[in-house]
C-alpha cells in the first residue's frame, strides 16, 4: 500500500516520535508500505512522520548513488548495498568537520537547500527484526540517516537553515502546506482548501 506523504505544515512532522514495541501490531506490513511509498515517490529515505505516524522508525535505501560519479569508488561500493530499516534509532555521536550538501524532501517538494551536518555518525539502532545494532558511517550514507533521523526528533531540513534562507522560502513553505505545489506522488497538505 503507498501511503499519502504529508505536507510541510502538517503538526505530525514535528512531534517527538515514540519508541516502537516489537510487538507492533502489521510491524512487517508497516515497513514494506514505508518501502512502497518512498520508491513510488523515487525518495531514497523516508520516516514515519512522513505517512502520519509518530513513531521511532525510518528506512534508507542509498543504492542509486552507486552510479554518481562524484563520489570515491570505495564510497560507491559501500552504497552500492545500503538499505537499512531504522527502529527506536539513537545518534551517539556525530565527527568529522561540518559540510555542506543540497539536500530535499518528500514533505517539502521543489525546495533544495544546502544544509551543514557533521560527516560521520555513530548510530544505535534496531533493525527490521528487532536485532541491535551500532554503525558508524560517514559521507551520503550519513547524510541520508541524520535527514531521516531529524524527522523522528520533529526536525525538519528547513530548520537548519540561515535565518536569510528560511525568510526567502517562506512564501513557498506556506504554499507547499496550501497544496498548491505539483508533484507526482499522494501526498496530505494540511492547508489545503477544502473542494466542495
Amino acid at each position: 500500500m503507498i501511503y499519502p506523504i504529508v505536507a510541510f505544515g502538517d503538526p505530525v512532522l514535528r512531534k517527538k516520535t515514540k519508541e516502537i514495541a516489537p510487538d507492533h501490531p502489521n510491524f512487517k506490513e508497516l515497513v514494506e508500505n514505508m518501502f512502497d511509498t518512498m520508491y513510488g515517490a523515487s525518495g531514497i529515505g523516508l520516516a514515519a512522520p512522513q505517512i502520519g505516524i509518530p513513531l521511532r522508525l525510518f528506512i534508507v535505501d542509498a543504492t542509486t548513488f552507486e552510479k554518481d560519479e562524484d563520489l570515491s569508488d570505495e564510497e560507491r561500493e559501500f552504497l552500492s548495498d545500503y538499505k537499512r530499516v531504522f527502529v527506536n534509532a539513537k545518534i551517539v555521536e556525530e565527527t568529522g568537520d561540518e559540510w555542506a550538501y543540497n539536500e530535499g524532501c518528500l514533505s517539502i517538494p521543489d525546495i533544495r537547500e544546502d544544509v551543514f551536518r557533521q560527516d560521520t555518525i555513530t548510530i544505535e539502532y534496531q533493525d527490521e527484526n528487532f536485532k541491535k545494532h551500532k554503525e558508524t558511517v560517514g559521507g551520503v550514507a550519513a547524510r541520508i540517516i541524520q535527514h531521516e533521523y531529524d524527522h523522528i526528533e520533529g526536525i525538519l531540513f528547513t530548520d537548519r537553515l540561515s535565518p536569510l534562507k528560511k525568510r526567502l522560502i517562506k512564501g513557498k513553505l506556506a504554499n507547499i502546506s496550501k497544496g498548491k505545489i505539483k508533484v507526482d506522488y499522494r501526498m496530505r497538505f494540511p492547508n489545503a482548501k477544502k473542494k466542495r
